[in-house]
């Protein structure tokens, strides 16, 4: 595979953020809602909303990211056909660099249809499509120096990466001195444990769902499948809890303590991407130098805001709205976080944009972050 057409790196004030690559599944999600059932025969039904949008462990945290204000660089592979070009293109909407990305004319975009219910659940169509076809010889391993952050994202979908392969992208990431983060795709087997496991065990931080983590691990109690994983040499762990927020780690594989993040109520008008959202907000968090639970806190508040919106790119405008709308949940985290902006992107409480008209709880439904998974 060559790389693909770039649409080049983003100037200005984003040139002058923390710079991150993303590598791993890049998926175009094609979303309608509401859907309460599927027609029976040639039949149709009209919808409120129909979305196209960049989606995945990569490119959906990658847009997240490029909102909250870094530079950000997808790795990954695609197509060559018009799913390629519509994803790429919603990528360079949002500023992200698609350089990194490899076309394969072996197979189709990977590609999801959601049919998204009146209560934001989200079955999925999902074709696997190109995303396994990334292979160690596609990643610049020479061109991560520089970057100050690198997620993995979904390395149990990258089907072309052997463990070895997984391993050496994770050192090349450490040895340039970027912190490193670890996400999966798939619903969870001990089988992918044992393969993405050394390199959980060379990586900073580990970001599943509840429910995933226990696949992976085989165990029934959240506190020794953290253990698990810590025990590999992982920094930390966070585990996104759907509706129950997420609990964050402190310590080490055999002295470690347990913070929990409650979720932040809203209404919700889809799930898909809610776990891509936490991600980009804990990682941006990180970068600005917070502890881990004030990064949750800002992951968790971006989660919430994507589930305000149709498709994994929805509900989330800036790091500003994100800061404004965490203040009414914790005002001492959103003005802690605040504080490790430059003086220049400060934002006085209470007067940050936020057009999304998230921050209202009365009678909300709580959102749910990374409570769904595919098969890739």
């Amino acid at each position: 595979m060559t790389a693909a057409p770039g649409h080049g790196a983003v100037s200005g004030e984003a040139a002058a953020a923390h710079r991150v690559a993303v590598i791993g599944p890049h998926i175009l999600d094609v979303l309608g809602r509401p859907v309460e059932s599927i027609p029976a025969g040639q039949g149709s039904t009209r919808l409120t909303e129909i979305r196209v949008t960049a989606a995945g462990t990569a490119a959906g945290t990658g847009v997240d990211l490029a909102k909250l204000g870094n530079y950000v660089r997808s790795i990954g592979a695609v197509g060559t056909d018009l799913l390629a070009d519509i994803l790429i293109a919603a990528l360079a909407a949002h500023g992200v660099d698609t350089s990194g990305l490899v076309p394969s004319a072996t197979a189709q975009t990977s590609a999801t249809i959601l049919p998204i219910r009146p209560n934001g659940e989200r079955p999925a169509l999902h074709v696997p499509g190109a995303t396994r076809l990334l292979r160690l010889e596609d990643i610049d391993l020479a061109g991560l120096a520089g970057f100050d952050a690198v997620l993995l994202g979904g390395p149990d979908a990258l089907a072309g990466l052997s463990d070895a392969d997984l391993t050496a992208v994770v050192a090349a990431a450490k040895n340039d001195g970027a912190l490193v983060a670890v996400d999966v795709l798939h619903p969870g087997s001990e089988r992918d444990f044992t393969r993405i496991g050394p390199a959980l065990g060379g990586a900073d931080w580990f970001w599943p769902n509840a429910d995933q983590l226990l696949a992976l691990t085989g165990r029934a109690d959240l506190e020794r499948a953290i253990a698990d994983v810590l025990s590999l040499g992982t920094g930390g762990v966070a585990v996104t809890l759907g509706a129950d927020g997420c609990l964050v780690t402190a310590g080490t594989s055999t002295d470690f303590t347990l913070t929990h993040i409650p979720a932040i109520a809203v209404d919700v008008v889809d799930t898909t991407g809610c776990g891509d959202g936490f991600d980009a907000g804990m990682l941006t968090g990180l970068l600005l130098g917070c502890d881990p639970v004030d990064a949750a806190w800002l992951g968790v508040a971006c989660g919430a805001l994507v589930a305000t919106g149709l498709g994994s790119d929805a509900g989330l405008e800036s790091l500003g709205q994100v800061l404004d709308f965490l203040r009414a949940a914790s005002s001492g985290a959103a003005d802690r976080i605040g504080a490790r902006l430059p003086a220049k992107h400060r934002v006085p409480a209470g007067t940050a944009a936020n057009s999304s008209g998230a921050t209202s709880t009365v009678g909300a439904s709580t959102s749910g972050i990374g409570t769904g998974e595919r098969m890739a």
